[in-house]
């Protein structure tokens, strides 16, 4: 099983990566975000290690899925590729486990790079004699809180990218669904502000990141099931 699904990512890195115009779109669109978060705010926040703004750093690896996942089968569909790899002997859960992977990898990496680099940032503008390093906590909500949501946007995006007839299809759905929900979320916490500040009263910032990710956790769960009972091989033979 294991070498079927390592089988499975290899191929999909190697098609992923295969066109430059795909490269250089991925790059150029992550280039922005990642001179904010890695540079631009660890110069601005001297307490950059010690502080949960460094949760801004999931904003990458959540770009870098949305980017790539569209293509796990949508993009099979559209080069007319998808009845040879459902014809492989791959089994049904490490073509989807394998698809899943690459996406999800390729986020947490740049998650890992950005934190990196962001901390090489704090220790050459906030050099005050000792090399600074993350805490520990934050450390750890920092890597736990990108490799859900990057788990949580793959695990829909393969959704979408199965139901979906072209990459570009996906894309949209992809980010529609990645949009809309913070934003009605915001606009229910702005009506709701007085309620919700009594009830998170006492709690400091670490219990509410645990609650956060308590229900992304249970959001990646639902998706993840979904996801892969949507994933038939006769059905999508049959698309």
């Amino acid at each position: 099983m294991m070498a079927d699904v390592r089988t499975m990512i290899w191929k999909e890195r190697k098609t992923l990566f295969r066109y430059r115009g795909s490269r250089l779109r991925i790059v150029l669109t992550v280039l922005f975000p990642v001179i904010m978060v890695a540079i631009y705010l660890p110069w601005q926040i001297k307490d950059w290690v010690g502080s949960y703004e460094s949760l801004f750093a999931a904003i990458v690896p959540m770009l870098m899925v949305l980017l790539t996942v569209p293509d796990s089968f949508a993009g099979e569909r559209e080069r007319h590729t998808l009845s040879t790899l459902l014809a492989s002997r791959l089994p049904d859960r490490a073509i989807f486990l394998g698809k899943l992977a690459v996406s999800i990898g390729l986020g947490f990496g740049m998650m890992l790079a950005v934190l990196l680099l962001a901390l090489l940032t704090v220790n050459i503008v906030h050099w005050d004699g000792q090399v600074q390093f993350y805490s520990p906590t934050i450390l750890l909500v920092d890597l736990a809180f990108g490799l859900v949501l990057a788990t949580l946007i793959a695990s829909a995006g393969v959704l979408i990218s199965l139901r979906a007839s072209t990459v570009e299809e996906a894309q949209q759905l992809l980010g529609v669904v990645v949009m809309v929900p913070p934003i009605f979320l915001g606009f229910i916490a702005l009506i709701l502000r007085e309620q919700i500040a009594e009830l998170l009263e006492g709690l400091d910032a670490y219990q509410v990141i645990l609650v956060v990710m308590a229900v992304l956790v249970a959001a990646c769960l639902v998706l993840l099931a979904a996801a892969m009972a949507r994933f038939q091989r006769a059905r999508l033979i049959l698309d």
